[in-house]
């Protein structure tokens, strides 16, 4: 495949520059495009630039205010709210954060309900962002559904990401962000772009079948990983992300959405724990170091989030490659 090498700085700036051409001001683009260039600069490729096409088609057709200006409120000492305003997800969270933060180090545990929010972007960002700052740190948030709730054959639930991400002595946070879905959507859209087939157990066709082709399940409907399991854990994050939160459910937002492909209207539910409010001092970071050596000590193991940590090393001074034809349509996206 033919690709473009682009530096992380050129990656902002192009991102920057579609965003601001297509609707959003300066704090929206801003915030969506540190997003886009951290999934580049960790090579985490399907929630990069990959991205831009869609946050265009939902800003021009109307439905993502790209000028939401992010409310907060602190409903009570260990729950914050921020009505993101009908906008993307980055400037919202950017918005509660530190009260977040605040409510958690007040009371040992706090949470985050995002509101009004559409959420198109990789979810490990929030939590490592938390668990910079000391917290233990869990989010989910749902998605249009594209995925058949155990035994069905249709889509019923979003592809119902989770990240977690724990504070580390030194250097980032071990941080993983998963869908319930056997296979992120972004995932299964690449390997039909690129002519790949998808491993056993991804999706299945418009008629129920097991198949390994991308195409086909983006037509009829990706499977959750675990089989029943991962439907379970699909069902709860539909739950946290909507009911708990004032929010719809995956089918609901499918049904209220325009289907453009892009994101549904939905909501985001963060957890942040201070480990100090709960009587293990310092000592959680040494015995977490502990667990995380004995786990690796094993030939072939590693910690969540490991390639990313290593990509992260390298891609600041090397750059990234984007695929020509991405490529392409974004310059062409920048320039109107």
């Amino acid at each position: 495949m033919d690709t473009v090498h682009m530096t992380l700085d050129e990656v902002h700036a192009l991102t920057r520059k579609v965003l601001t051409k297509h609707g959003c001001d300066d704090a929206n683009a801003t915030a969506i495009a540190d997003n886009i260039t951290g999934a580049e600069r960790d090579t985490a490729t399907s929630h990069g630039v990959f991205r831009l096409p869609g946050h265009v088609t939902s800003l021009a057709n109307g439905k993502v205010n790209g000028k939401a200006k992010p409310t907060c409120e602190r409903l009570s000492p260990g729950v914050v709210k921020v009505d993101s305003d009908g906008g993307f997800t980055p400037l919202a969270f950017q918005v509660g954060k530190q009260a977040l933060i605040d409510a958690a180090r007040e009371n040992g545990i706090a949470v985050l309900a995002i509101t009004r929010t559409f959420h198109f972007a990789a979810l490990w960002p929030e939590t490592s962002a938390l668990a910079e700052e000391g917290l233990v740190a869990l989010a989910v948030t749902s998605s249009p559904p594209y995925v058949a709730a155990a035994g069905g054959k249709k889509p019923f639930f979003g592809t119902n990401p989770m990240a977690f991400a724990w504070p580390r002595k030194e250097g980032p946070p071990m941080a993983f962000d998963q869908a319930a879905a056997a296979m992120a959507r972004g995932e299964i859209m690449i390997h039909a772009r690129d002519g790949h087939e998808v491993p056993d157990g991804v999706g299945i066709d418009a008629d129920g079948n097991p198949t390994n082709d991308p195409d086909a399940i983006l037509k009829g409907a990706q499977l959750t990983f675990g089989g029943y399991k991962g439907s379970a854990i699909a069902l709860m994050i539909d739950l946290l992300a909507g009911p708990l939160i004032g929010e719809a459910f995956s089918a609901e937002a499918g049904r209220a959405d325009n289907g453009d492909g892009g994101p549904a209207l939905g909501g985001e539910f963060i957890i942040a724990i201070d480990p100090k409010r709960l009587g293990a001092g310092d000592s959680y970071l040494d015995h977490a170091e502990q667990l995380f050596a004995e786990m690796t000590e094993q030939p072939g193991v590693r910690l969540p989030g490991d390639r990313r940590l290593k990509a992260r090393a390298v891609t600041p001074s090397e750059g990234v490659h984007v695929p020509k034809s991405l490529h392409e349509k974004i310059t062409e996206l920048a320039e109107g």
